[in-house]
């Protein structure tokens, strides 16, 4: 059953097929400033309809995405490189409950 949510204005709908098993708690110094647990999910099977604004940085492999209205950060993809999957930020979708889900740590800490 598919999932939906919004930024914190609403000018940002995200569309995912399901729920996330499993999120991520990165620690890099981004994802620890903003706070993200991040889902994936292939590309093909996420809708995101409103524009959003990118911010690129490091590598310059992803695009991290935010609405430019109330500024949430709503999911990163990919720059050419095809990685199979993108992410969203799950505290964006509806009834989101952090603490019914796996949370993984990602140290990614190196940048």
């Amino acid at each position: 059953m598919s999932v939906q949510g919004s930024c914190h204005c609403g000018n940002i709908q995200i569309k995912v097929p399901h729920a996330p098993a499993w999120v991520a708690d990165c620690n890099c110094s981004l994802c620890r400033r903003t706070a993200w647990r991040t889902a994936y999910y292939p590309p093909e099977q996420v809708s995101i309809s409103g524009d959003t604004k990118a911010y690129i940085w490091g590598d310059r492999m992803i695009g991290i995405h935010h609405c430019p209205t109330c500024g949430c950060g709503t999911h990163w993809a990919t720059l050419g490189e095809d990685f199979g999957k993108m992410g969203i930020n799950a505290r964006l979708l509806d009834d989101f409950d952090e603490g019914a889900v796996e949370v993984r740590k990602m140290d990614n800490a190196g940048d």
